[in-house]
C-alpha cells in the first residue's frame, strides 16, 4: 500500500472518529480534509493546487438544477406540518379503525405513509405523530414499546417514499456516479439515471415496507389482543354519511397534492425540480385554505431555510472531501479492493451495504450519501449486472434502516424529544427492533427480487 492510499484511509478514519466526538458534520468533512490536503502535499503524495479546482465545483452543487428540488420539497412538508393537515388526518384515521384490536397502530401507519408522501422529511413526520398519537395510543392501553415503535419506524418511512429527500441526494449521487463509470469502461454515449428513475424504483419497495408493518401490527393484535385493544365504543368514528363527509374532507386535498407531485414527475410532465414547485405551491395553498397563512409563512420559510442551509453546507463539505480522496489515490483503492473481494459482485455489494448499515451506528443518511455513496458507487457500477436503480433503493433502504436502529438513529432521538414522560429510551428502543428486523428482512428480499425496485422505472423510461 503507497503512502497516498495510507493517508486516504487516515482521512476517513478521521472523519469518522471527529463525527464520533460529536463536530459538526460539515466543518469535520472540510477541515479534516484540509488537513490531509496540507499533510499530503509536504509528503510530495499530491499537489494542494488540485483544490484550486474547489470552487468550479462548489459552484455546480449551487446551481445543479436536481438540488433546487430540495428547498421546495422541504417547505412542502415544513408547509403541511404546520397547517395543521397531519392532525386531522391522525384523529380521523384513529376513530375509523380505532375499533379493531389493533385499529389505532394501523391507522398510525397509513397516515404515515401519506405524511412520508407528502413531507418527505422525516423530522417533522416523528415530531408530528409522536406528539399526536403517542399519548393517544398509551391512552388506551397500548404498551408502550409497541406504541414507540410504531410511531418511530412509520415516521421513518419519509426516508424511502417519493419525494423523500435522501431520494433527490442518492439521485444526484448515483447519476453522477453512473454516468462516470460508464465514461471509464469507454461508453462516451453512456445512459442516464437520475431521480425520476429512484423516486419510481423505490413505490413498490415502500408499499410492501407498509405491508410488513402492517401484517406485524396485526399478528401482535392476534397473540397479544391486550399489547393493541380497540377504542371503547364512543370513540370510535360515526358511521353512514357522516363518516364519509369527513373522510372526504381530510383526504381529498393531501391524496390530490400527492398525486400531482408524484403523477407529474412519473407521467413525464415535469421534471422533479417542477414537480417540487408544484408541491409547495400546492402546500401553500391548502395552508391558506385550512389555517391562514397569518403568522404561519414566516416560521415555515425560516425553518425551511436552516434545514436546507444544512444539507448544502454539508454537501459542500463533502465535496472538499471528494477532491482531497481522490487526489490521494482513494478512488483507484476503492476500485480496486471491491473488485478483489471474494464472491465477485455480489461480494462487493454485500461488504458495502453492511459497510453502510455499520457506519449508520455513527453517521446520519445525509452524511453516509455524502461521504460513502461517491466513493463506492462508481466502482460497484463498473461491475456487471449491477443496475444503477436497483443499487439506490437498496442503499435507500439501508439508510432507511440507519435513521430508525439503535443506538444513534436520529428518528429515536426526534421521537424521545416529543414522547409523554412515561416513555422511556429502554421502551423506544426495544420498540423499534422488530421494525428493524422487517426492514432488514426487505433489504434480503429486494436482493433476491431486483424487479421489485427496477419493473416500474424500467417501464415508464424504457
Amino acid at each position: 500500500m503507497s503512502l497516498a492510499e495510507t493517508l486516504s484511509i487516515l482521512m476517513v478514519a478521521a472523519v469518522i472518529a471527529a463525527l464520533m466526538a460529536g463536530y459538526p458534520v460539515a466543518l469535520t468533512l472540510a477541515g479534516v480534509s484540509l488537513g490531509f490536503a496540507v499533510i499530503g502535499d509536504a509528503l510530495g503524495v499530491m499537489s494542494f493546487g488540485i483544490l484550486g479546482a474547489l470552487p468550479e465545483r462548489i459552484y455546480g452543487v449551487m446551481t445543479n438544477p436536481v438540488l433546487l428540488a430540495i428547498p421546495m420539497f422541504i417547505f412542502m412538508g415544513v408547509m403541511l406540518e404546520r397547517s395543521r393537515v397531519a392532525e386531522e388526518l391522525l384523529e380521523t384515521m384513529g376513530r375509523l379503525f380505532g375499533g379493531l384490536r389493533g385499529g389505532l397502530g394501523i391507522s398510525v401507519v397509513l397516515v404515515g405513509t401519506l405524511l412520508a408522501a407528502a413531507k418527505g422529511v422525516v423530522g417533522a413526520t416523528t415530531v408530528t405523530m409522536g406528539l399526536i398519537m403517542l399519548p393517544a395510543m398509551l391512552r388506551f392501553g397500548y404498551d408502550k414499546r409497541l406504541a414507540a415503535g410504531t410511531v418511530a419506524a412509520t415516521a421513518t418511512l419519509a426516508q424511502i417514499f417519493p419525494p423523500a429527500t435522501v431520494l433527490v441526494l442518492l439521485g444526484d449521487q448515483l447519476g453522477n456516479a453512473y454516468q462516470a463509470a460508464q465514461l471509464a469502461q469507454g461508453n462516451f454515449s453512456p445512459r442516464s439515471v437520475n431521480v425520476g428513475d429512484l423516486f419510481a424504483g423505490a413505490l413498490l419497495p415502500g408499499f410492501a415496507l407498509v405491508a410488513l408493518y402492517l401484517a406485524y401490527l396485526i399478528a401482535v393484535a392476534m397473540l397479544r389482543p391486550d399489547a393493541s385493544p380497540a377504542l371503547p365504543p364512543d370513540r370510535q368514528a360515526p358511521r353512514g354519511l357522516a363518516l364519509g363527509l369527513r373522510l372526504a374532507r381530510v383526504l381529498i386535498a393531501p391524496l390530490a397534492l400527492i398525486a400531482a407531485v408524484l403523477g407529474s414527475i412519473l407521467g413525464g410532465l415535469a421534471t422533479p425540480t417542477e414537480a417540487a414547485s408544484i408541491g409547495a405551491v400546492g402546500a401553500l395553498l391548502l395552508a391558506a385554505l385550512r389555517a391562514g397563512l397569518g403568522g404561519l409563512l414566516r416560521p415555515v420559510v425560516e425553518k425551511t431555510a436552516q434545514i436546507t442551509a444544512m444539507i448544502f453546507l454539508i454537501l459542500i463539505g463533502a465535496t472538499v472531501f471528494s477532491l482531497v480522496f481522490r487526489a490521494l489515490g482513494g478512488d483507484v483503492m476503492v476500485n480496486a479492493a471491491l473488485t478483489n473481494l471474494p464472491g465477485g459482485v455480489a461480494g462487493a455489494v454485500l461488504t458495502v451495504m453492511l459497510a453502510m448499515f455499520l457506519l449508520g451506528f455513527v453517521m446520519d443518511a445525509f452524511e453516509i450519501i455524502f461521504v460513502v455513496v461517491p466513493i463506492v458507487a462508481p466502482a460497484l457500477l463498473k461491475m456487471p449486472g449491477v443496475d444503477p436503480v436497483w443499487l439506490g433503493i437498496m442503499m435507500a433502504v439501508n439508510l432507511q434502516t440507519s435513521y430508525m436502529h439503535p443506538p444513534l438513529g436520529p428518528t429515536l432521538f426526534y421521537l424521545r424529544g416529543v414522547a409523554p414522560p412515561e416513555i422511556t429510551t429502554r421502551h423506544i428502543y426495544v420498540g423499534i427492533i422488530p421494525f428493524v428486523l422487517i426492514q432488514l428482512f426487505a433489504l434480503v428480499v429486494l436482493w433476491f427480487v431486483p424487479g421489485l425496485a427496477t419493473a416500474l422505472p424500467h417501464a415508464l423510461y424504457r
